[in-house]
């Protein structure tokens, strides 16, 4: 399967080189017409060969420069954001992590507030180190803490206010390239300043939905996002830490040996958070290798603690705390852990599962896939 899947598709049958076919061409091209027999190669390859490309970005790097934009570039109605996206090199500029998926370190200063607006575009925050900024989601206050998972579905007001004396930085999820794609995005202008300068510990959402396996009758109903604005760390902490423990008491709950995992989820469906993104955490033990997993959609990834390696298609990288990189469409990935080696990791995977062309292979021990 595998083989004829890599095989490219070659034209058997061209036509002969002739007067009236050059003629039959140029009509084609007066009338905006293109033959499928010239370009099914491209239109219909035999597995997805995306433009854009592995690719890593070092937090060692990405972190001064944020802080320099801090001092060079105020945050305010209008840039909105002091957002630095990661830009694919295999997407011609464009601000793209992969075709769908759009992610950036964002960075407030001390004392500072990022206004407030709304867009159509789903967006999350993940905290990789600090505290000390508060997102307000349509007037709620929500604290963003070192591990949290934060999110913003899209077209609710929101905005950021830092009330200490240091600064904040994080990493950004949205659904741009993908909403700007299918030419469905609106944003409108909120208030200059956000809504509310309380410094709650919990956000009134979380203290109404934050109960495992608790769900309000006011509210049973399905929502299409999450009604939580924050997942805690030490709750994902916990959940991970268990299912290692649970492995080593002889009980086969983790995705495969030495490799933990959880996914976030919408309690009111138990479906993914957002319509158009999934998010999970992975733990992988030390000294363990995970099975090399490539999958139709695109992925990112920032390492939350730890040291390793990973490889990308055949590319070995050397890794650890805050980097971040991308997965292609139906590029192999698989992680070697040098220390305990914690990922966030977010997707695309819910659009391709609606539309029912998901597909996932996994390298089996014995070399085989499946």
């Amino acid at each position: 399967m595998s083989e004829l899947i890599d095989q490219p598709i070659t034209a058997h049958n061209e036509p002969e080189d002739t007067p009236e076919l050059r003629a039959l061409y140029d009509a084609f091209d007066a009338e905006h017409l293109i033959p499928l027999w010239k370009e099914i190669g491209d239109l219909m390859p035999m597995a997805p060969s995306s433009s854009a490309q592995p690719h890593l970005w070092r937090w060692s790097t990405l972190h001064p420069l944020a802080a320099k934009s801090g001092d060079l570039v105020p945050v305010g109605r209008g840039g909105e954001r002091r957002a630095i996206a990661l830009a694919n090199p295999g997407l011609s500029g464009r601000p793209y992590a992969t075709p769908t998926l759009w992610a950036a370190i964002q960075y407030l200063g001390p004392r500072e507030t990022a206004p407030e607006h709304r867009h159509t575009q789903n967006a999350f925050r993940f905290v990789v180190e600090g505290e000390g900024v508060w997102t307000v989601v349509n007037g709620d206050p929500v604290a963003m803490r070192r591990g949290d998972f934060l999110l913003t579905p899209g077209w609710n007001f929101h905005g950021h206010h830092n009330d200490t004396d240091a600064p904040m930085a994080w990493i950004d999820g949205l659904d741009i390239p993908f909403v700007h794609y299918t030419d469905t995005a609106f944003f409108e202008f909120g208030p200059d300043e956000v809504s509310t300068r309380e410094t709650p510990e919990r956000s009134r959402a979380e203290r109404l939905w934050c109960y495992p396996g608790l769900r309000p009758l006011s509210a049973l109903e399905p929502q299409h996002n999450s009604p939580i604005p924050a997942y805690r760390w030490e709750y994902t902490d916990r959940a991970l830490s268990e299912q290692l423990a649970l492995e080593d008491e002889g009980f086969a709950v983790t995705v495969e040996p030495g490799h933990a995992a959880v996914r976030y989820t919408n309690p009111t469906t138990g479906a993914d958070v957002m319509s158009t993104i999934r998010a999970e955490f992975h733990r992988v033990r030390a000294g363990h290798q995970t099975a090399g997993r490539r999958e139709v959609g695109s992925a990112v990834f920032q390492v939350f603690n730890g040291e390793g390696t990973v490889v990308l298609g055949d590319v070995e990288h050397r890794v650890g705390t805050g980097d971040l990189f991308v997965v292609p469409s139906w590029v192999t990935l698989s992680v070697q852990a040098e220390t305990e080696l914690d990922l966030f990791r977010f997707s695309d995977t819910p659009i391709f599962e609606r539309l029912h062309q998901d597909r996932v292979e996994v390298d089996r021990t014995d070399g085989s896939r499946s």
